[in-house]
C-alpha cells in the first residue's frame, strides 16, 4: 500500500517525548562522578541527550548504524553541479564495493553501514519548472527511509549521495525559512564563478515558480516540490527514529535540510537529533541558526555520505563511557568538593 502525506502527518501528531526520568537520573549521577561539575563540557550534555532518547539512565553506543541514501535529481540538468548526474549511480557502486570515504570511516568505528538506493535510474523532475516529485513519490521515499530505524540501534547516523542535492537543499531551506538563492547556495561539488551564479539563478527561478506553495507553508508539500528522493528518505528516517526512540546524528547541509522539514512542522521534532558537524557549505551555518542547533565538529568538510556523522560517533562513545564507567566520589573514596 502506497504511503501518503496524511499518514506522515498523523505520525507527526503523535511524537513521543523525552524520557525525563532517565534525564533526571543522568543529572544526578553526573553530580556524583569524580570530577568538578560540568568539567567534561559537552560530553556531559551528550550523555544526558543519549539517555533521554534511548530511554535508559546508562546510555550506550555499541550498535551505531550509518544509513546513506542515494537519489538522482532532474535539476542537475541545469548545470548546477561540477559533476554529471550519472556520478550518483557510479558512487553507489563505489559504496557497495567499499571504496568510498564512508566505508573507511564506518570500519574505523565498527559501525553497520547500509546503503539505501532509491530510484536512481529515474531522476526527479526539474523543480525549477514543476514539482520535483508527486506527493506519492515523496511519501513513498519517506516510507522507504523509515526502514533504516530498526530496533536495537543505539544511534542512527544519516547521510546522502545525489548530484544536485545541494541545490535542492538550498532551495528547500529558502522555501522553509525565507531568503533567496544567494543566501543559501554554495559551491557544492566545487562550482564557482559563472557556474555558481547559474546555480543561484536556478534556485531563484524555482522559488518564483513555487511561490504559491511556499506561501501555503506546508513543509511536506515543499519537500515534494523542491526536494529529492534521498532527502525525503532522510526525513522519513528521522521521523521513524523518533518513534523508535533512537538518537540521530545528522550529517551536513543536505541532510540537515531534509530534517528541517520536520522542524518546520513541529519545533520539537528534532530534539532527538544532534548535528554532527558544520559543513563548509555556507548555507549550513544559516540553517543551523534557524534550527537552533550547535554542531559537534567543524572540520571544513562538505563531502556528504554521512562522513561527518561517522566522525562524531566516537564523541558519543566517549560520553557514554565516561558517564557509565567513572567512579562516584563515594566509590573512589574521594572527598567531594565543598564551597566555591
Amino acid at each position: 500500500m502506497a504511503a501518503s502525506f496524511d499518514e506522515m502527518r498523523r505520525i507527526l501528531r503523535d511524537l513521543p517525548g523525552p524520557d525525563l526520568d532517565a534525564a533526571t537520573e543522568v543529572v544526578r549521577r553526573q553530580a556524583e562522578l569524580t570530577k568538578p561539575p560540568g568539567s567534561l563540557g559537552r560530553l556531559e550534555e551528550i550523555a544526558e541527550w543519549l539517555a533521554t532518547w534511548q530511554g535508559r539512565s546508562r546510555p550506550r553506543v555499541e550498535r551505531p548504524r550509518i544509513a546513506v541514501f542515494a537519489g538522482t535529481h532532474g535539476i542537475a540538468q541545469r548545470g548546477v553541479s561540477a559533476y554529471p548526474a550519472e556520478v550518483t549511480a557510479q558512487m553507489v557502486k563505489n559504496f557497495v564495493s567499499g571504496g568510498a570515504a564512508i566505508n573507511q570511516l564506518a570500519r574505523s568505528i565498527d559501525a553497520d553501514l547500509r546503503i539505501y538506493e532509491l530510484d536512481v535510474a529515474h531522476p526527479t523532475d526539474d523543480f525549477s519548472r514543476g514539482a520535483a516529485m508527486s506527493e506519492a513519490r515523496a511519501a513513498n521515499a519517506m516510507a522507504y527511509g523509515m526502514m533504516a530505524a530498526e530496533p536495537g540501534i543505539d544511534v542512527l547516523c544519516l547521510g546522502e549521495m545525489g548530484i544536485g542535492n545541494t541545490t535542492a537543499a538550498a532551495t528547500l531551506a529558502a522555501a522553509l525559512f525565507g531568503g533567496g538563492g544567494a543566501d543559501w547556495a554554495g559551491p557544492g561539488t566545487g562550482v564557482a564563478g559563472a557556474a555558481l551564479e547559474r546555480k543561484i539563478a536556478v534556485i531563484d527561478e524555482a522559488l518564483a515558480f513555487h511561490a504559491r506553495a511556499i506561501a501555503a507553508r506546508d513543509p511536506l508539500v515543499l519537500l515534494a516540490a523542491v526536494g529529492g528522493e534521498e532527502l525525503a528518505a532522510i526525513t522519513g528516517a528521522v521521523l521513524a527514529a523518533r518513534m523508535g526512540r533512537i538518537p540521530v546524528l545528522l550529517d551536513g547541509y543536505a541532510c540537515t535540510a531534509a530534517a528541517a522539514v520536520l522542524h518546520a512542522v513541529d519545533r520539537r521534532s528534532l530534539d532527538h537529533c544532534l548535528v554532527a558537524h558544520r559543513s563548509a557549505e555556507p548555507g549550513h551555518a544559516r540553517l543551523l541558526a534557524a534550527l537552533g542547533k550547535r554542531p559537534l565538529l567543524d572540520l571544513d568538510m562538505r563531502l556528504g555520505e554521512a562522513t561527518g556523522a561517522a566522525l562524531a560517533v566516537p564523541l558519543l562513545k566517549a560520553a557514554a563511557a565516561c558517564h557509565d564507567g567513572m567512579a562516584t566520589f563515594a566509590e573512589a573514596g574521594v572527598s567531594g568538593k565543598e564551597g566555591s
